[in-house]
């Protein structure tokens, strides 16, 4: 089993050291959904709702939480990031809204975190332009879909019901 890195000897909470780690191209890709009802997603998908656009506010939103994600997140570090995006897929099935965010830097540590929390940022403002039409919507599956770079390699998440499952590919 890993060490968890984020704890010192005595188990107290630490930032982590990187500043031995060499600088490498890092990239992570997250994803999370919201479901809503087929009515919502209409509006959305017309751009109906008073609000405005509510896919250019998330992902706004989403592109703004990854740069300040070292402000939410107590032992995350700051991170120039090269790249952030948002894109979105309006999903009937579901109904609803598939969101993913990668993010992506040159540095000593990863951008998992970043991502991740673009993607969440992301499904809120969503929840939140639409919650005047629609309070029972439900934001989930929020996950790291890949991440690269980094000693550990390259990482992806299995297409798996359970969503648990992963591989680890060193490259």
């Amino acid at each position: 089993m890993t060490t968890l890195t984020h704890l010192d000897a005595q188990g107290r909470a630490r930032m982590v050291n990187v500043g031995d780690k060499a600088i490498t191209a890092r990239r992570a890709v997250a994803s999370a959904q919201i479901v809503m009802r087929p009515e919502t997603l209409e509006q959305v998908r017309s751009n109906s709702l008073s609000k405005g656009d509510v896919l250019a506010v998330a992902r706004i939103a989403g592109i703004q939480a990854a740069k300040r994600c070292d402000e939410l997140i107590p032992l995350c570090h700051s991170l120039p990031l090269d790249a952030v995006s948002v894109d979105f897929e309006l999903d009937d099935a579901l109904p609803g809204v598939l969101v993913t965010a990668s993010a992506s830097v040159q540095s000593r540590t990863g951008v998992e975190m970043e991502a991740l929390t673009a993607a969440s940022v992301a499904a809120l403002t969503i929840y939140d332009m639409c919650k005047a039409v629609d309070k029972g919507m439900m934001i989930d599956k929020l996950c790291l879909v890949r991440k690269e770079g980094g000693r550990s390699g390259v990482w992806e998440r299995a297409n798996s019901p359970d969503g648990h499952q992963d591989t680890q590919n060193e490259e």
